[in-house]
């Protein structure tokens, strides 16, 4: 990991949400870190020693079963972070944190952040609030992995993907997105020919195309709506 000079406004939502005396503190303790593609940040049992604030990057949270089969259970992008609590308080990761999408993030040591979280109710507010919408998409991506077809979960995770890339060009091989959806990449192939028959998206030697976000969003479950609004009301951007 490589460290940068730090800007002067976050890019990271819950960094902006702070106060402004938190975010002056924090500031001088921040490094930013070059994060790649396919990283483990923090296996399922280590201890979280720092806290991670997206900027460009996307984390994956994996619960990881003893056989070693694992599935998602959250995103992480600049909207969120890894390590509020628990790198607080128990200081014991219980999942995997894979990075799904190479970029940069903001890092501070977990007892630096915990003086601040102490220290200051807005800081815990906004924690607080970041929580709960975390629970929300956990608890809706079980919601969606039991009731919903794959092909409108695999547009729900696209759409996922692209709103913290920012970009409407994915690198994901069909192996991962079925590690990933847990299921198999039989059934995966068949999903995206879906998707790509409805001339939602191009997909060739693991790179996804966007071709029709608005499209792509009609096809997905409710899951990306309902998680999306959440985090919208929860923690407004700026």
């Amino acid at each position: 990991m490589r460290r940068k000079s730090l800007p002067s406004k976050p890019v990271n939502v819950i960094l902006g949400a702070m106060p402004a005396s938190a975010r002056a503190k924090l500031a001088s303790r921040l490094e930013r870190v070059d994060l790649p593609l396919m990283r483990v940040l923090c296996e399922a049992g280590a201890n979280v020693d720092h806290v991670y604030f997206p900027r460009t990057c996307v984390l994956s949270l994996l619960g990881v079963a003893e056989s070693g089969d694992m599935v998602e259970t959250a995103t992480i992008g600049r909207e969120g972070a890894f390590g509020l609590v628990t790198g607080m308080y128990s200081g014991e990761a219980y999942p995997r944190c894979l990075v799904q999408l190479g970029g940069s993030a903001d890092r501070i040591s977990a007892t630096d952040f915990k003086k601040e979280f102490e220290r200051s109710f807005l800081v815990r507010r906004v924690v607080m609030s970041y929580v709960e919408a975390l629970l929300i998409q956990v608890q809706q991506s079980v919601v969606c992995a039991n009731l919903h077809p794959v092909e409108a979960r695999l547009a729900r995770w696209l759409l996922m993907m692209r709103d913290r890339a920012d970009s409407n060009t994915l690198p994901f091989t069909q192996d991962f997105l079925a590690e990933i959806l847990g299921v198999a990449r039989t059934t995966v192939t068949v999903a995206a020919r879906k998707l790509r028959s409805n001339n939602l998206i191009n997909y060739q030697r693991g790179i996804v195309q966007i071709k029709d976000r608005e499209g792509l969003e009609r096809f997905a479950c409710e899951c990306y709506r309902v998680v999306r609004d959440h985090f919208a009301r929860l923690l407004p951007r700026g």
